[in-house]
């Protein structure tokens, strides 16, 4: 079972450049995001196996992607933050990709707990993660900061226009 996604062009996030992810942004109101990655050699670790960190990544965008569609997230107004990510680690890929199919399990006002499968292109289980992220309202400025926009992301910064 080879998954087929549309490669998303400049993600914003370099290191989601280089670990070359793909994904078809799902549309609002959607409970469900998949996040394809594939297995390069710029992700393995010293064992030659698929890097930990790599697929926590996966997980943590692809996770993003279904908390904020269903939630309506709206980056004027507020952050959508990890609040928590647990992955177990049980398997290893037998093909050249992996996939993260993320699902809202339950929202509430501000926490949304999201279950995720990392599966290789065959359906084989790489992986299993438990995530939650929460609804934050965007600070205002401190004294002698402004808000502007780094990407589509709201950021404080000082009067000398350093990040802060």
């Amino acid at each position: 079972m080879t998954v087929e996604l549309p490669v998303s062009a400049d993600h914003g996030i370099p290191l989601h450049d280089f670990l070359d992810f793909e994904f078809v942004s799902p549309e609002a109101g959607s409970t469900t995001a998949e996040v394809r990655m594939p297995v390069r050699p710029e992700a393995l670790g010293l064992t030659g196996n698929l890097h930990g960190g790599a697929i926590a990544t996966l997980v943590d965008l692809a996770c993003a992607l279904a908390a904020a569609k269903f939630s309506g997230f709206d980056p004027e107004r507020e952050s959508l933050v990890t609040a928590d990510m647990h992955v177990r680690y049980v398997g290893r890929p037998r093909t050249d990709g992996v996939v993260a199919k993320a699902e809202v399990r339950r929202s509430g006002r501000q926490l949304i707990v999201i279950g995720c499968d990392i599966v290789d292109d065959d359906g084989h289980l790489v992986a299993l993660a438990d995530f939650s992220m929460m609804l934050v309202p965007l600070r205002d400025p401190l004294p002698g900061q402004d808000r502007q926009v780094r990407g589509d992301r709201p950021v404080a910064t000082d009067d000398a226009g350093g990040a802060g």
